[in-house]
């Protein structure tokens, strides 16, 4: 799994959990399938996170990683570039505001609605 991945679980849910929830009989025990989110849903999950009145998580990658408590070190950030196709990622301040755009961006697309100021 990918640090991405781990962004995206931590805010939504596992991806396990979805499928199993999806390929399980429709019980009353089953969870369903994860819907569409708003936008405040996505502003409402990442600031309900435990911290993030205390992060700016909005527009800080390295705050967003601390967040969902994966470690904001300049390895884990390059990995994260590379896995968003930032192959030149080099640590400056337009690069994490670049990556912190691209992650955001990426979360709207793996099923949550970002409000446009947070995608950048």
């Amino acid at each position: 799994m990918g640090i991405f991945s781990s962004i995206k679980n931590a805010i939504f849910g596992s991806d396990e959990e979805e499928k199993a929830a999806a390929a399980a009989p429709a019980t009353e025990t089953a969870k369903p399938a994860r819907a569409a989110i708003t936008v405040a849903d996505v502003e409402a999950r990442i600031g309900s996170i435990p911290g993030a009145e205390n992060l700016n998580w909005q527009t800080s990658i390295v705050d967003l990683m601390k967040l969902v408590r994966i470690d904001p070190s300049y390895e884990n950030r390059k990995e994260l570039a590379q896995e968003m196709g930032n192959t030149d990622y080099s640590g400056t301040a337009e690069d994490n505001i670049a990556l912190h755009k691209a992650v955001m961006n990426q979360i709207a697309a793996a099923g949550g609605v970002v409000p446009d100021d947070l995608k950048g």
